[in-house]
């Protein structure tokens, strides 16, 4: 289980997911994501925040922005199996932050992997990122040195996350073929150019929540404006997105608001734009798709995967009998290697006449969520106002 502060993993990717019609993480310093779709009502830029700016002792990872340092705490604990005390050794920060910087042994051996990481990608890779903490430590805190016997003659694993398609299947539909199947599947086209906002009302809960359920809300708004507000005990978490520029803001964190940057950025920008799906938009998301197979659960399910110069694989699981969206997994780029985030969608039910996921879990290397949805009011007016750049959370001691 991983501790509280790392949650932030979850939310830069948006995992309380896509609300309707839908359809970790993040990218060095924006490199190999595509950026944001330019419209939407954000001004200049602001200044990025880098991990030094805020955090004390930063010496390996200077020059990231802060969401992408929290993202890489996400990735150690992943590959290791330890949360954030496994490492700082900080049970109780004492309300100072500050405590987290301190060193330990852990966080002095952290450091020598990651030179040693770094050297062995250059010297052997040519820089590519193909070795990191999760190619040795598979989820232990020890690497494993002795072959497994138990892993070798046991029932292996079948992830349909791993799938891959290498190159278009001959006998599988073509790409626009399996998006114009989902576009019908969810009301047809005509009807979804007819949805122009929604206002949508739920429940979340996840470990951040203890498994309780919280209220959510969701407000979107075509083209691509979106934003999620989780409403828990100790004050409201708020995710927002003004079509080019994306932010966090949570009491419990260590920096009260957080930009978006990179992959997080891109990933906001997929969600909004998937809340109102239209097979263009869809095909516009990477430049180039091929399709295959593969199941979920047993269930046969038709595999898009789509990829682009510069752009991290962007995979899309189709029910092969209703043609609807199952699975969402897309790939961000860490200075440490890359980071999946998986959203799985289900229980579609009509909103005037357009079909909806009422249910989605989202999973990430830091943690999962499910939100399930109460009511959602289509073509709604909400103000602009609602998507724009967050006031700072005030902040909490941890």
């Amino acid at each position: 289980m991983t501790c509280r502060c790392t949650r932030i993993v979850g939310r830069m990717i948006g995992m309380i997911g896509t609300v309707v019609l839908c359809a970790l993480v993040v990218g060095l310093i924006a490199q190999g994501e595509p950026q944001a779709n330019p419209q939407g009502t954000s001004a200049t830029p602001q200044k990025q925040q880098m991990a030094e700016d805020v955090f004390k002792d930063i010496r390996l990872l200077k020059g990231i922005p802060v969401d992408q340092f929290m993202d890489t705490m996400g990735f150690f604990s992943a590959s290791t199996s330890l949360n954030c005390t496994g490492c700082h050794g900080v049970a109780s920060a004492g309300g100072d932050w500050g405590k987290y910087a301190d060193d330990t042994t852990m966080k002095t051996t952290a450091r020598r992997m990651i030179v040693m990481m770094n050297n062995l990608n250059k010297d052997n890779f040519g820089g590519a990122r193909l070795v990191t903490c999760y190619t040795c430590h598979r989820g232990n805190t020890l690497p494993e040195a002795t072959p497994s016997l138990a892993v070798e003659y046991g029932v292996p694993i079948d992830d349909p996350d791993a799938a891959e398609v290498e190159k278009q299947d001959p006998s599988a539909p073509s790409a626009d073929q399996v998006f114009d199947k989902y576009i019908q599947a969810l009301g047809g086209a005509q009807r979804l150019a007819s949805l122009t906002s929604f206002v949508a009302k739920g429940k979340y809960q996840g470990y951040d929540t203890d498994f309780t359920d919280v209220p959510v809300e969701v407000f979107a708004k075509a083209p691509n404006l979106r934003t999620v507000i989780i409403h828990y005990g100790s004050g409201d978490s708020i995710t927002a997105y003004d079509g080019r520029s994306g932010w966090i803001s949570e009491r419990d964190k260590p920096v009260p608001l957080i930009a978006q940057t990179g992959g997080n950025l891109a990933g906001a920008n997929l969600d909004a734009v998937l809340s109102f799906p239209a097979a263009a938009g869809i095909k516009q998301l990477r430049s180039q798709w091929r399709v295959g197979s593969t199941s979920i659960d047993d269930r046969e399910v038709v595999l898009v995967v789509g990829t682009g110069a510069g752009a991290s694989p962007l995979k899309l699981y189709f029910d092969k009998e209703s043609g609807l969206l199952v699975r969402q997994v897309r790939y961000g780029q860490l200075l440490v290697g890359r980071i999946p985030a998986q959203i799985d969608y289900s229980d579609y039910r009509e909103v005037s006449g357009i079909k909806m996921p009422f249910r989605w879990t989202g999973t990430w290397v830091d943690g999962r969520s499910t939100t399930t949805l109460t009511d959602v009011q289509p073509n709604v007016p909400i103000d602009s106002a609602e998507f724009a750049r967050p006031s700072a959370a005030k902040p909490v001691t941890p």
